[in-house]
């Protein structure tokens, strides 16, 4: 009952969850609503009402802080950021949406059907030995029966029982200003007269934003006198309170809050983090009181908490106080005491003020004084019927109802029915409970109370019953999967794909978790690839999925997997590496986790400065792999690592003639050829594998800069620029891929003298995400990122990715960041400076991931710099020592060149 935002938070968990679950069942909103989600507080389309809370903090998921934020940038505001307080019509349209994908995402199993009407009475009814059962009275005449449900309807409209009787009955009061079409006729021919509104709190602050103009005055007036405080523009993290405050008398506690913001207000000059500090404890110190020690607070500090907790957005505060500057805005404190009505149809108000008493000719007053607190005072017959029967009861201070976790206690006491409400009703018992995380956790607890009874094992593809199910299917390594045999066959194909680096693998694993969306398995390879592969996938959406999956039917192989990824993209790399050897070593034959440990063409790998851990993996899973292809495809990969290229080359073409199909057996002998100096063969294998073999893998990319590479060495500049034409230039390759690969053979190839004419660098920034420029999930990424901005000259940007960097992972901060530091002196020609950054650097290289071959770009990038600080010994030092090592007839002209 109810379909705006706590409505449609509680229809989203349910349609989710039963979706994993495959618990069928008919859901009813009913609301006279004409769109579901928005409700009240989000139907407005004035642009000028925000969010009171950052987008950052109002995803319509617990577990998922970013979907908000994520939404708004696919939906027209790229470059929104989790700090920006977006318009309040654009998060109605987030709920709406979000409801939709949820109900289209549940069809099959949840059924969904909207009565846009008023539920007006609820009845219960017990057969005997059946379950409770609620007929719906409605206000169209129709009835229907429900077996749960749940009571969204928000805050109780107010009363205006402190409105004068003269006042009550005139067309020029507007007891409800959201009501549709209230404010037309004071935005209409009525716009210059005065306005009078009651109230100073966040609903005043938005309606004397729709009501300002030119000429008119908007009074504001209440018992407080206070306006709403503003965010920070620039906010600093919640501070958490040192004290206990549990328990506490109502005095203490107050001197315990104000020592807590003191401190806070010492340390970071701030009072606003001390306030947010005590959001997550505000509940628990709430229901520690007493009914008079809450009493004492309402009266005493209600007004005061919340006009500091309730916050305008900065944009906000800004026209408030433009207003007032300009006095079109004025506050007085005290109260409306008279209101009589002029021969022209306006009003004369008298206000009793702290000043003496004032009179104010005004052409409307508007009820601006919130929702109720006191439910039991409703005239909602809804309400008024659930009290009456005994289903519902008054809750402390007779604020709201009493509940039990959000499950209504009738007047016996009991919570018999199956019955639930949250937000705005639940206020007496948790004070704070009308924003938008509150609502979401208590929408989440809600949905499972009310399919818990329902919730049955699974059921598999094409229905019939879970129990005739003896053998679970397996994944390609052997493993027993929670999920139907249709999913876990498109999981296999996935996983098939990303194992041999072929093209489908997103598309397979999102099939499988269509098919079922509770396999927990599938969610999580599907972030696994969003975070280390660069796929297209909402990483935080799919691993927040795979999180609830796996709560919910999953075994320790399972658990351990998803463990591994949530550590992967939410920790630092040394616990995701540490959750990774944990799972490798319970499990060595899963060839998927093996294939996260090696850094090789498609993941990150173990991050460990030399390298050896992920050896040492390999080797010691040989056993749990036997003679397979994929495990030899590794092992030679980390042989040419340790520069034992002949016997790389032999495990290299060992498993391509197993599975010729095998990218990471080609991108080994790729590094193998590249090593040794044979370019001109290194070549021509790439060629033909590209042309056969390869040509329906993934990362043709990189296989194409591994070409290119050679082509560098060979000095064939024609033929580096018609690759890049061909396979490496925007549109051919996109995103992160185009930093890699694209982004970092330009840079090479400018450094090499091989690049003649317009720089196309700007082409290749234009296809990667803001985020991936400037907040880079790996120091892998990040590592290309500072590339490719320095090939652009963008001396902004890499400063916003030293930042980024230096709030992010250990290695990001001891080696990006002063890789970003030594590519400014690039830039900005302090040689001498960049050249014992560079060097500083080197050894410490291996712990950002990836390849020699990758890598050895900033070595390419510190021979530039030496040459032009004109330390030419230390560059024909360096360019021997290569040489030494491989052949390379671009090294052996450069060096002819310096020794000359």
């Amino acid at each position: 009952m109810g379909a705006g935002a706590a409505g449609a938070l509680v229809a989203i968990q349910l349609c989710e969850t039963a979706a994993r679950r495959r618990t069928p069942f008919e859901l009813l909103l009913i609301d006279p609503a004409p769109e579901a989600g928005r409700g009240i507080a989000y139907s407005t389309l004035d642009p000028r009402h925000r969010l009171n809370v950052p987008a950052g903090k109002m995803s319509c998921y617990p577990d998922d802080p970013g979907h908000f934020v994520r939404w708004l940038c696919r939906h027209g505001e790229p470059g929104v950021r989790g700090g920006d307080f977006a318009e309040r019509y654009r998060y109605g349209a987030y709920l709406a949406d979000t409801l939709g994908r949820a109900i289209m995402a549940a069809q099959g199993v949840v059924t969904v059907r909207r009565l846009r009407t008023r539920a007006t009475g609820c009845r219960w009814t017990t057969l005997p030995g059946g379950d409770p059962t609620a007929r719906l009275e409605l206000a169209d005449g129709r009835t229907v029966d429900a077996h749960r449900v749940v009571l969204a309807t928000g805050p109780s409209r107010a009363n205006a029982e402190w409105a004068p009787e003269a006042l009550r009955g005139n067309d020029r009061f507007i007891a409800d200003p959201w009501a549709p079409g209230a404010l037309d006729a004071a935005l209409g021919q009525g716009d210059k007269e005065d306005v009078l509104l009651v109230g100073t709190g966040l609903t005043s602050v938005d309606i004397a934003m729709t009501l300002d103009r030119p000429g008119r005055t908007v009074h504001t007036v209440s018992r407080g006198g206070r306006l709403p405080q503003a965010h920070a523009v620039d906010p600093l993290p919640a501070a958490a309170c040192t004290t206990p405050l549990h328990g506490l008398s109502l005095p203490a506690l107050r001197a315990a809050v104000r020592q807590h913001i003191g401190r806070v207000m010492r340390t970071h000059g701030d009072w606003r983090p001390a306030v947010d500090g005590l959001r997550p404890v505000t509940a628990e110190i709430w229901t520690s009181m007493s009914l008079e020690e809450r009493a004492e607070f309402v009266a005493q500090y209600g007004s005061l908490w919340n006009t500091h907790r309730h916050r305008m957005s900065p944009a906000t505060a800004e026209a408030v106080a433009r207003m007032r500057r300009t006095r079109r805005m004025r506050t007085y404190q005290g109260r409306l005491a008279a209101a009589s009505a002029r021969p022209d149809g306006s009003l004369t108000v008298s206000l009793t003020t702290g000043d003496g008493p004032r009179t104010l000719p005004v052409g409307w007053v508007v009820d601006c004084t919130g929702p109720g607190l006191r439910l039991s005072d409703t005239a909602d017959p809804l309400w008024r019927s659930l009290l009456d029967q005994g289903a519902a009861m008054p809750g402390p201070l007779s604020m709201g109802v009493a509940t039990d976790d959000g499950r209504l206690h009738g007047a016996d006491g009991g919570t018999t029915r199956p019955l639930w409400t949250l937000g705005a009703p639940r206020r007496g018992e948790l004070w704070e409970t009308t924003a938008i995380p509150e609502i979401r956790a208590q929408a989440a607890t809600v949905a499972e109370a009310v399919l818990d009874p329902w919730t049955a094992p699974a059921l598999p593809a094409g229905g019939g019953s879970a129990r005739r199910r003896t053998r679970r299917p397996t994944d390609a390594s052997g493993f027993p999967l929670s999920t139907h045999a249709a999913a876990a066959t498109a999981y296999r194909l996935g996983v098939d794909r990303l194992l041999k680096v072929r093209a489908g693998a997103p598309q397979a694993l999102r099939r499988s978790v269509a098919l079922d969306p509770g396999f927990a398995v599938g969610h999580a390879a599907l972030a696994l690839i969003g975070h280390e592969c660069g796929a297209d996938v909402d990483v935080s959406r799919a691993l927040a999925d795979a999180r609830r999956a796996v709560r919910e039917r999953a075994d320790d192989y399972e658990r351990s997997f998803v463990d591994v990824v949530s550590r992967r993209v939410l920790h630092t790399p040394a616990d995701g590496d540490a959750a990774l050897l944990r799972h490798l070593g319970e499990y060595p034959g899963d060839a998927l986790a093996l294939a996260v440990a090696v850094p090789t063409i498609a993941f990150s790998g173990l991050r460990d400065l030399d390298g050896t851990t992920a050896l040492r993996v390999v080797e010691r899973t040989a056993p749990a792999h036997g003679e397979s292809w994929f495990h030899t495809s590794l092992l030679a990969f980390m042989r040419q690592e340790e520069g034992r290229y002949d016997e790389a080359g032999a495990l290299a073409e060992q498993a391509l003639a197993a599975e010729p199909a095998s990218g990471h057996a080609m991108h080994a002998l790729a590094h193998v050829h590249y090593e040794r100096g044979d370019h001109e063969a290194g070549r021509e294998r790439l060629r033909r594998w590209l042309a056969h073999q390869g040509r329906g893998g993934t990362h043709r990319a990189h296989f194409s800069w591994h070409a290119a590479l050679h082509e560098l060495a060979l000095e064939d500049t024609v033929a580096v620029r018609r690759r890049w034409a061909e396979q490496l230039s925007p549109g051919k390759v996109d995103g992160v891929r185009a930093l890699v690969d694209s982004g970092s053979l330009l840079w090479r190839a400018r450094l090499a003298g091989a690049w003649q004419g317009p720089f196309p660098i700007g082409d290749v920034l234009d296809t990667a995400p803001v985020d991936v420029l400037e907040r880079p999930a790996t120091a892998f990424v990040a590592l290309h990122a500072a590339i490719a901005l320095t090939a652009a000259g963008d001396l902004p940007g890499l400063g916003r990715l030293r930042v980024h960097a230096l709030r992010a992972d250990e290695v990001q901060r001891s080696v990006i960041a002063p890789l970003c530091t030594a590519f400014e002196d690039i830039l900005e020609e302090r040689w001498t400076e960049a050249v014992r950054g560079l060097e500083r650097l080197l050894p410490r290289l291996p712990g950002v991931g990836g390849s020699a071959a990758q890598r050895e770009i900033v070595e390419e990038t510190l021979l530039f710099a030496l040459v032009s600080a004109g330390r030419c010994d230390a560059a024909r030092g360096r360019l021997e020592e290569r040489l030494d090592r491989r052949s390379s007839p671009h090294d052996r002209r450069r060096l002819t060149a310096l020794s000359s």
